[in-house]
């Protein structure tokens, strides 16, 4: 009930409102074992399950995407969402020792909160939140260009949970910038709930053309009710080249 009282300070602020980011911070770092990737999560998961839920992407849905990093065996990883930094967590846990995670935050409070858990999980160095939007006007776009080696071809998977009505135009602008390969993977969450409509009719559109998906069935985070969908896509290129990355449907 009061994280749907809180949907006017998520829209706005990114976050719930009631202090429970801050609190995730604090009882990750009293309760997780310094350097402990794997406690970090499981604390995380428990608090969320148990005491307050939180908009990550949750422990359901964090193995749908743990198989998909598995799969990429990605170098270079964008996240459009840090939010309190688990799923961030979840990426730095299977990803290659030697990947790097650039990750987009619209909220600093939230940036600063995901770089405390980073820093205390002892991943802190492979993980980057850089607060802005790519819709900003190109600042953040050029940061991630000039910073990060964010060029052509350069990134080999995405994770995209962030405000819904951005998934379809923010995925228009990594297409422009040229940063994806043929096998490149993008994956997205709360498809469903709260929706994503125009990303997916897009996707659907561009089946077998330049975008190969699977829509994985599942439940809204840290419950078993609510319906959502995670849409796992390959990009196959401007020409539509197949590849074997993704799992049959």
């Amino acid at each position: 009930m009061r994280l749907i009282l809180g949907q006017r300070s998520l829209t706005r602020d990114w976050q719930v409102g009631d202090g429970r980011e801050d609190a995730l911070a604090a009882h990750v770092l009293a309760h997780a074992r310094a350097g402990d990737l794997d406690d970090a999560i499981r604390v995380i998961d428990d608090f969320c399950a148990t005491r307050s839920v939180m908009i990550n992407v949750g422990d359901e849905k964090g193995e749908i995407l743990d198989r998909a990093v598995r799969r990429a065996s990605p170098s270079l990883l964008l996240e459009l969402g840090t939010y309190c930094g688990y799923s961030g967590l979840r990426m730095a846990r299977v990803m290659p020792a030697d990947a790097r995670l650039c990750s987009i935050e619209f909220s600093e409070a939230n940036a600063e909160i995901a770089r405390t858990i980073w820093a205390h999980a002892g991943v802190g160095e492979r993980l980057t939140v850089v607060v802005g939007t790519l819709g900003d006007g190109g600042a953040t776009i050029e940061r991630l260009r000039d910073e990060f080696g964010f060029n052509e071809g350069a990134v080999d998977f995405v994770f995209v949970d962030h405000d819904k009505a951005a998934y379809l135009p923010d995925l228009e602008r990594i297409m422009e910038e040229r940063w994806l390969h043929p096998g490149s993977i993008v994956v997205a969450d709360n498809v469903k709930f709260p929706g994503a409509p125009e990303y997916r009719a897009y996707l659907e559109a561009e089946e077998g053309k330049s975008w190969r998906t699977i829509e994985h069935d599942t439940h809204v985070e840290y419950q078993s009710l609510l319906k959502d969908l995670v849409l796992e896509s390959e990009y196959l290129g401007e020409n539509g080249v197949k590849r074997d990355g993704l799992p049959p449907s």
